[in-house]
C-alpha cells in the first residue's frame, strides 16, 4: 500500500478546500494519506524531516513547490536519496505544472500521482543556497514581476490574478531600457557587459508569468539549466521580442542567445541588479552565480523530463 504525505496551505479558502478533498478521495482509494497543514516554513520544515518515506504531495503552485523543496533542502535532503513527489496545481500561474503537463482539475492532477511515472527533476541554488524550482529571471522580466505582484494581490479575490502578469509585462516592456550585465555559464563569458541586454533568464522550467514561454526548450531533469540572454533594446525590437517570446519563437532572433549551462553567474557591471525567483523578488546586488542540483527529487508527470 502506498504511503502519502499530503502538503497543504493552512490559509486556503473554502473553494480551495473543495478541490483539495476530490484530490484526497483519489488519494485515500490508493493508500494511507497523511496531512499536514502548514503556515510556516519551519512548520513544513518540520513535517517533511518527519515525512518516514511517505511519498509527499504538495498542493499549491510555483511558491509552494519551491518552499518544499527550501525545505528539503534544510534537513539536507537535497539530491539524496531523492523522494517522489506530487504536485496539485493551485497557484495563479502554475508555471512549473504547465511544464509537466500537469492538468489544474484537482481530480486529474490526483489522478497523475496514483498512475503517472515518477521523473527526475532538478533545481538551482544560489550562493546564498537560496532554491530556484522554475525559473529567475533580470531586467525586463524582474521588474515585470515586481509590478504584477500587488496586482496580483488586488485581482487574487477575484480570481483574476494572473492578469497581474499581464499588467506588469506591459508596463516592463515599455519602460525598461535594459542593463550592462555580464553573464557567464560553465566559464564560458556569453555577455561581456560592454551593452546592454533587456532580459536574462536561468530556468529548469519551459514558461514563466502564467505560461509566457520564457524557456521553450528547457528539459526540468537532464542536468542543465537553460540560458536565455535577450538584447532587444530599441523599442521596436522590443515590440519583435514581445511578439516573438509569447509564442515561444523569441530564440529564433538573431538578438537572443539561449544555451544550456550548469553553471551561471550575472554581475551588474555599473549597478546591483534585482532579480525575481519563482515570483519573488530577490534584493539587489552585484553578482549572483546558480548551479544546477541534479535529481534533485522525482516528481509525478504526464511529459519526459530528460
Amino acid at each position: 500500500m502506498r504511503r502519502f504525505l499530503f502538503i497543504a496551505n493552512a490559509s486556503a479558502g473554502s473553494s480551495d478546500r473543495a478541490r483539495l478533498d476530490e484530490a484526497l478521495a483519489i488519494l485515500r482509494a490508493e493508500g494511507d494519506v497523511r496531512v499536514v497543514t502548514t503556515d510556516t516554513l519551519d512548520e513544513l520544515t518540520d513535517a517533511v524531516a518527519a515525512r518516514d518515506g511517505r511519498e509527499v504531495v504538495v498542493a499549491g503552485g510555483d511558491g509552494s513547490l519551491n518552499a518544499f523543496v527550501t525545505a528539503l533542502c534544510r534537513t539536507g535532503g537535497l539530491g539524496q536519496d531523492p523522494p517522489t513527489v506530487g504536485l496539485l496545481p493551485m497557484g495563479t500561474g502554475n508555471d512549473f505544472a504547465r511544464t509537466l503537463g500537469l492538468p489544474t482539475d484537482s481530480t486529474e492532477a490526483a489522478r497523475v500521482i496514483v498512475s503517472g511515472r515518477a521523473q527526475p527533476v532538478d533545481v538551482l541554488i544560489d550562493d546564498d543556497q537560496r532554491i530556484v524550482t522554475n525559473a529567475v529571471h533580470m531586467g525586463v522580466g524582474e521588474e515585470a514581476g515586481r509590478i504584477a505582484a500587488p496586482w496580483k494581490e488586488r485581482l487574487g479575490a477575484l480570481h483574476l490574478g494572473a492578469l497581474g502578469y499581464v499588467i506588469g509585462g506591459v508596463a516592463a516592456g515599455f519602460g525598461q531600457r535594459g542593463r550592462h550585465l555580464r553573464v557567464v555559464a560553465d566559464d564560458r563569458v556569453v555577455v561581456s557587459g560592454d551593452h546592454r541586454v533587456l532580459q536574462v533568464a536561468v530556468t529548469i522550467g519551459r514558461t514563466v508569468g502564467g505560461g509566457t514561454p520564457i524557456a521553450p526548450g528547457a528539459k526540468p531533469g537532464d542536468g542543465r539549466a537553460e540560458v536565455v540572454v535577450s538584447r532587444a533594446i530599441s523599442p521596436s525590437r522590443r515590440l519583435r521580442y514581445a511578439f516573438r517570446v509569447n509564442r515561444g519563437r523569441h530564440t529564433e532572433l538573431d538578438d537572443v542567445i539561449s544555451l544550456r549551462a550548469r553553471t551561471v553567474t550575472v554581475t551588474g557591471m555599473h549597478e546591483k541588479v534585482g532579480a525575481n525567483a519563482d515570483g519573488e523578488a530577490l534584493d539587489p546586488v552585484r553578482e549572483r552565480s546558480w548551479r544546477v542540483v541534479p535529481d534533485a527529487y522525482r516528481l509525478h508527470s504526464r511529459r519526459e523530463t530528460s
